[in-house]
């Protein structure tokens, strides 16, 4: 572990100094931003390392004590994103270090691939062993991924054309509201998984499930001021809409902040997929729609939903800030009118994001990155708390701010 800590710090020393003569220049807000991010992951590391209990490997967020970390099995849905995190952390700084722990923490939930009782197996997975294997050399990984792939198609309903997201037990909250099938718009990030397997098996069944999905979310999620619904119920057989409502936000019809955010980025990785122009301007529409909210604060991370009815004392949720700046370094690359604007407003996120406002102070917030997420009010869960998945897509974020500098170098 001294190892790490002493390599960040050798980090923050080389982008702090000219390569011209040693002559010193200014730390930017990126160069401290992966800093922090390392000394905080470093320190995470070796909580992990002391935790005798090697079922809970995945730091989520903090306890309701807010002091110490709280952690799940590898059958949550949020299990891949610190795994996912040191792949991205050892592109950001070249330490070899996070390689090797990258590699032990995803290797240890590889069992997440068999399990059909959930849509979140692309988080899981694609998030872990997607990340790896553009490192790790090795067929294991593009196996893990196809059958996790094959997994989430027994999800798939052909008469609706739609991947399930959750299941409707007997007695369940989503039976007391007479859902049958219902869809989130969390479900469109789950697509990348597929898109990968038929890459990676030549097999294009697993394309064709997920564009389908695209299409039927496309047509069936968004409203005409291009924001989204978060769940759509639908009957499984015909494909008919029976509920549009919520279960994270404020309101059925309500801007739930991370949904918008899933929906920006995952149109995004569609268009990347297939190049069907429609998904980019979804993209672009609901991006606007955000960007252009009264409601959005001036720091641009967006309060937990933009319609809550409290706001400006309402809870912000960096989650979808991270998101949303990641897909927007993504798009920037894309032919899209004016695309220097999309860099520059992810930039304008990521500083925001990469401020005391919200970068803990190494050792604080459960040894998380950043503060002030929200996970789900309504349910009073995780609420103004770290989470695993606004790290996992602020250093995505960041990792794609940096290839884009060096690409324009």
């Amino acid at each position: 572990m001294k190892q790490i800590i002493i390599t960040a710090g050798l980090f923050l020393l080389a982008s702090t100094t000219s390569l011209a003569g040693g002559r010193k220049s200014s730390v930017t807000w990126f160069d401290k931003a992966v800093k922090s991010a390392a000394v905080q992951t470093d320190l995470q590391i070796k909580g992990i390392e002391a935790n005798k209990d090697t079922t809970f490997l995945n730091p989520v967020s903090t306890k309701k004590n807010r002091h110490s970390t709280s952690y799940c099995k590898y059958t949550d849905w949020r299990s891949g994103f610190f795994p996912g995190s040191l792949w991205y952390l050892y592109e950001l700084t070249g330490n070899k270090n996070y390689l090797k722990y990258a590699e032990k923490y995803t290797e240890a939930i590889g069992d997440a691939q068999y399990m059909t009782r959930t849509h979140d197996i692309g988080f899981i997975i694609n998030c872990s062993f997607g990340n790896g294997r553009r490192f790790i050399n090795k067929e294991a990984y593009d196996s893990v991924l196809v059958t996790a792939a094959k997994n989430l198609c027994t999800r798939f309903k052909p008469g609706a054309g739609i991947i399930q997201s959750w299941n409707v037990n007997p007695g369940s909250t989503y039976e007391r509201k007479g859902w049958i099938c219902p869809v989130i718009i969390d479900n469109m990030m789950n697509l990348e998984l597929l898109f990968e397997a038929t890459k990676i098996s030549g097999d294009s069944t697993f394309y064709n499930i997920a564009v389908s999905h695209a299409d039927k979310t496309l047509k069936e999620h968004f409203r005409h001021n291009a924001s989204c619904y978060h769940v759509i119920d639908y009957n499984p057989e015909t494909g008919e809409v029976l509920h549009r409502m919520t279960a994270q936000g404020y309101a059925d019809e309500s801007s739930w902040s991370r949904g918008q955010a899933w929906a920006i980025y995952g149109y995004t990785m569609c268009y990347r997929e297939t190049g069907d122009r429609r998904y980019l301007d979804q993209a672009l529409r609901t991006f606007d729609y955000m960007r252009n909210n009264v409601n959005l604060p001036s720091d641009k991370v967006p309060y937990w939903d933009m319609d809550a009815p409290d706001i400006p004392t309402e809870p912000r949720d960096a989650s979808s800030a991270a998101i949303i700046a990641s897909a927007l370094y993504e798009i920037s690359g894309y032919p899209v009118k004016n695309a220097s604007f999309y860099k520059n407003y992810a930039d304008e996120i990521l500083a925001s994001l990469s401020s005391d406002n919200y970068v803990a102070r190494p050792g604080e917030n459960g040894r998380f990155i950043l503060m002030h997420s929200v996970g789900s009010l309504p349910a009073n869960k995780e609420i103004d708390v770290p989470l695993n998945y606004a790290d996992y897509y602020y250093l995505e974020a960041l990792k794609r701010k940096q290839d884009i500098e060096k690409k324009n170098k």
